[in-house]
């Protein structure tokens, strides 16, 4: 018997001493100088800017960074692409299997680096309509090949978001398909034998009759975060946490640790080396900025930077959120 108050952070700490591909991205560039305790901008001036930037993914050594730019309405987004370079990151570029044409998002890869995965709503042959599908791309090199539809039983006649792969290679997405319990629902598609079995509704723990969208299952495979709104009285969208015990998934509640605003916020994901967590949020910061006197460019430079409203990547401690599981006081290994 163990106790299972261990933190998250804790147990992620753990897994990492016998591994020593994690341990070389214990100083990746994502990691900041000093403790992260507050939520904070990352790479403000970069990646962060005065556009809506969100969803950020790292490749398993954090050293190529995918994340989305969107318009401002956030009618329209596709995927930027920049790397870690003589201690800093590059300007960011539209990502070389972006089309700029059609709605590509919701970067994620897999924690070998092989693959990727987001979301796309261009074309697919023999399809009458187009909508938001679930495509996927493998690392050939330095390079990513073609992308390529998931095709069903993962995508459906609706709308699918936010892939992201669990280490036994389940799939976790959002979905609006036809029998949730919600308008949008979240869903799991277990890989075996070479494909996707039929997908699963996580049930009433997780789905609501509100929407839930965007489901992020940490590499303990036990604590999931996903984007839910319109629930619980709550206006704009949050991230929630759930466990996993006994195979059945707790209720679901909000996320401390300052993560929440009274903005939106969105895309919850664990960096590569299991120390930080991100996620984007359109909470403005000019507020504290109310004491201060500007000029004209002092001015126009703040309401044009990161922290303007429209939407940042944020970061912080892993262990800041103070993370224990809910399974109760002991159970089997």
């Amino acid at each position: 018997m163990r106790t299972t108050r261990t933190s998250l952070a804790a147990i992620l700490a753990m897994a990492c001493l016998g591994n020593s591909a994690v341990l070389a991205a214990a100083a990746a560039p994502y990691a900041a100088p000093g403790p992260l305790r507050e939520p904070t901008i990352f790479a403000p001036g970069v990646i962060s800017t005065g556009d809506h930037e969100s969803h950020i993914a790292f490749t398993p050594d954090g050293k190529e960074a995918y994340f989305l730019k969107n318009a401002p309405g956030f009618d329209f987004w596709t995927i930027f692409a920049s790397t870690w370079h003589d201690g800093r990151w590059s300007e960011p570029k539209l990502a070389p299997f972006a089309s700029g044409r059609y709605k590509d998002a919701d970067p994620f890869i897999t924690a070998d680096g092989k693959h990727l995965f987001f979301i796309s709503d261009r074309p697919v042959p023999g399809k009458a309509h187009r909508d938001l599908d679930i495509w996927t791309a493998d690392r050939v090199g330095a390079h990513w090949s073609e992308p390529r539809n998931l095709g069903s039983p993962v995508n459906s006649e609706g709308q699918e978001w936010y892939p992201t792969v669990a280490a036994d290679g389940t799939l976790y997405f959002g979905s609006d398909r036809p029998g949730g319990k919600g308008k949008t629902d979240i869903y799991r598609a277990r890989f075996v034998d070479g494909k996707y079995a039929a997908p699963e509704n996580l049930g009433d723990t997780i789905n609501t009759a509100g929407d839930e969208y965007e489901p992020f299952l940490a590499p303990d495979g036990r604590t999931l975060f996903f984007m839910a709104d319109n629930r619980e009285g709550r206006g704009d969208s949050d991230i929630f946490v759930s466990w996993l015990c006994d195979g059945v998934w707790t209720k679901s509640e909000p996320l401390g640790g300052g993560v929440n605003s009274t903005g939106n916020e969105y895309a919850p994901k664990i960096s590569p080396d299991g120390k930080s967590f991100f996620w984007s949020s359109t909470r403005s910061t000019m507020r504290r900025l109310a004491d201060k006197t500007f000029d004209t460019q002092a001015y126009l430079a703040a309401i044009r930077g990161p922290g303007n409203g429209l939407g940042d990547i944020y970061q912080i401690d892993l262990d800041a959120l103070n993370l224990q599981s809910k399974c109760g006081k002991t159970e089997k290994n």
